[in-house]
């Protein structure tokens, strides 16, 4: 069965005018179970993860001060988000919706997070719309408690996944792939193991080849037994923070080699939504369902 997380307390709501599209955390699920992609057994209710768990990626005066709304104006204002205590506790319901969906994924071969995908919070640090970095606690959760010997992280969003690179910057046991948008988005990049930086306009076709071209042999270097995969849909060509040009379909093929190669080869895997900022929100809906879509086509 097809697990996913999924809480109200995703939907926290932001000031009027604030540019982050939080109704697609509500939007998507009910999209999926008025198709019948899904019904409500599928979804799960994350809580809120032990305290251990985040400070086993993140540095400990770092949540300290998250928790204690203590952080400096110039840290807020690089996360984006306007800091409240109701917000740090979405952030660690949404951590917990990640750690509890790779433990699904390890019964049903899949799980999803319907949030998540923060791949831009460091050990010590948030920024671009995330607090704390559930793509790291989430494979840190499944190393320490000896479910995974190599995680390899597939970083789809038009973004780098800066923190994560960060985080496992001397980490052997995660391999971390980001396919990014060249000029985008963190203008600093960090160094992940593999980087690919794509130019602006890019195509489904260019696209879609490269992907192949290097996501298939990594499953031959790297011998992963787990994937978490960030899937974010600002690749898309509408995206206004993007600056690719992928279609709705190609973004769909995108999704479908992934899943397809985690179940040919058997390995577990965590899917997380990421970005997605098209002007439209049924553009993003439509992008972030195909996701789910796949994931009952290919797995069930």
């Amino acid at each position: 069965m097809l697990k996913i997380a999924h809480s109200p307390i995703y939907a926290h709501p932001l000031p009027q005018g604030h540019r982050f599209p939080m109704e697609k955390y509500e939007l998507l699920p009910e999209q999926l179970l008025y198709e019948g992609t899904v019904n409500t057994s599928n979804f799960f209710e994350p809580g809120i993860l032990d305290e251990k768990w985040i400070i086993n990626t993140h540095d400990y005066n770092y949540f300290t001060k998250l928790k204690d709304l203590s952080l400096t104006k110039s840290e807020i204002r690089k996360t984006g988000f306007p800091l409240s205590s109701e917000l740090v506790n979405r952030e660690i319901h949404i951590m917990d919706g990640s750690v509890q969906a790779a433990l699904f994924a390890l019964d049903f071969g899949i799980a999803m997070n319907i949030a998540g995908g923060t791949h831009h919070s460091f050990v010590d640090r948030g920024e671009g719309f995330c607090l704390l970095n559930d793509i790291a606690i989430s494979a840190n959760y499944l190393l320490e408690n000896e479910l995974a010997k190599k995680v390899l992280v597939v970083d789809l969003d038009v973004h780098q996944g800066n923190g994560t690179a960060q985080i496992f910057e001397n980490n052997e046991k995660v391999f971390t792939f980001s396919m990014h948008g060249a000029s985008n988005y963190p203008m600093h990049k960090e160094k992940s193991d593999l980087d690919i930086g794509l130019p602006d306009k890019i195509d489904d076709a260019t696209y879609l080849k490269i992907l192949v071209d290097n996501l298939y042999p990594l499953l031959d270097t790297v011998q992963p037994d787990y994937i978490i995969y960030q899937c974010g849909v600002d690749v898309l060509e509408s995206d206004k923070l993007g600056r690719l040009a992928l279609t709705i379909q190609g973004c769909k093929e995108r999704d479908r080699m992934v899943l397809e190669l985690a179940k040919l080869n058997k390995i577990p895997i965590m899917c997380c939504m990421g970005g997605g900022y098209s002007p439209k929100i049924s553009d993003i809906i439509e992008a972030h369902a195909n996701t789910y879509r796949l994931a009952q086509e290919v797995f069930f």
